[in-house]
């Protein structure tokens, strides 16, 4: 090509082009079946052939092959698994909150159940300071108890409701407590 003389040893550069057809199906097949994703495969296959040909212009005595190849496409596929592990995929739009009444009514239906399995005081000091939405003065009114002691009553019935809501423990374990 550029003065070579034939049957001289090919530069990494040269190497590279050379096996390229080869090592081009061998590298993006390795990738995908690690990937699934032909975006992704293709990116990181093209990454691979340009970090190769990064590599064989600094230092021409390397002699790319198709295992080498495989090797820094290898590198590469850990790199983008590492970048994934921190940057999440971005969200177009964030859902809102309550948009599915499934889960409304599913949570109303758990607080039901588990307000059933508290005493009747708790159950009725909580009925009253959180579905009547009425202040606490008002519930111990009702209840024929002192403003303190109904205070005192509420936040005893709030533990005994965390208690036996069934997601206490599912939530416990994943932040770090026990299952």
């Amino acid at each position: 090509m550029s003065g070579e003389q034939p049957g001289a040893p090919e530069t990494g550069a040269q190497a590279l082009l050379a096996c390229y057809d080869e090592a081009l199906p061998a590298v993006y097949g390795y990738v995908f079946r690690r990937c699934s994703d032909r975006r992704v495969a293709e990116d990181l296959t093209s990454e691979t052939f340009l970090a190769a040909m990064d590599t064989v212009r600094k230092d021409d005595t390397v002699a790319p092959h198709v295992g080498w190849l495989i090797g820094v496409a290898r590198h590469k596929l850990a790199d983008h698994w590492r970048r994934m592990q921190r940057t999440p995929e971005p969200v177009e739009e964030l859902p809102e909150p309550g948009d599915d009444p499934w889960d409304v009514h599913l949570d109303r239906m758990v607080a039901h159940h588990t307000l059933g399995q508290l005493s009747p005081t708790h159950r009725a000091v909580l009925t009253l300071r959180y579905v009547d939405d009425l202040p606490v003065g008002e519930c111990a009114e009702l209840l024929d108890r002192t403003v303190g002691a109904t205070e005192a009553l509420l936040t005893r019935a709030k533990r005994a409701f965390r208690a036996a809501y069934p997601d206490t423990d599912a939530r416990t374990a994943t932040r770090g407590g026990r299952a």
